[in-house]
């Protein structure tokens, strides 16, 4: 189940929180983030990465066409991966990428907290959720201490994905919300 929950970044206090993708989207285009549900495909989620690119083709070109995107491909993480703590631990801190970072989940879940405006916005993505968060957003990504997700990363350049951090305690004093 997909959850937005938005807090007061002084106080904490929930501001709202929504299950529902069309006020998930509505909340989160108001600061230029994009939110969409894609229909899932019928395919494993542990589907060879190419079954996965070739499933969600028709909807990945419209939206490369769209964006202007060049490219995508597939990231898998699970439990058993040696480096989920490093690779987690790379993303838990505030900071900030030179291009909109674009994921859509196939299988799995993990949340994209952006800190914007004041406020402390949490999107847990599950499967079917697409997430873009604009260049230059502050924000940090957790899937929890046991990951498990197959997503689809859409880029124009990789070197955009190189994290740039805030050096803020936000992700410390604002932990993911796993729903």
């Amino acid at each position: 189940m997909s959850l937005l929950t938005v807090r007061d970044a002084k106080s904490g206090a929930l501001e709202l929180r929504a299950e529902d993708g069309d006020t998930i989207a509505k909340a989160l285009s108001a600061i230029g983030v994009r939110f969409e549900r894609w229909p899932q495909a019928a395919i494993a989620a542990d589907a060879p990465a190419d079954a996965v690119l070739a499933a969600y083709k028709p909807q990945l070109d419209a939206f490369l066409r769209d964006t202007g995107a060049g490219t995508a491909d597939v990231i898998k993480l699970d439990p058993s991966h040696p480096q989920k703590d490093a690779m987690r631990a790379k993303f838990l801190s505030e900071h900030t990428h030179t291009e909109d970072e674009v994921r859509y989940f196939h299988a799995g879940a993990g949340n994209f907290v952006l800190h914007v405006g004041g406020r402390v916005y949490d999107a847990h993505c599950t499967a079917g959720d697409l997430i873009s968060v604009p260049a230059n957003v502050t924000h940090w990504f957790d899937a929890g201490t046991e990951p498990s997700f197959t997503v689809l990363r859409v880029f124009t350049d990789t070197t955009g994905w190189t994290p740039h951090y805030t050096g803020s305690d936000m992700a410390e004093r604002f932990p993911a919300i796993m729903a």
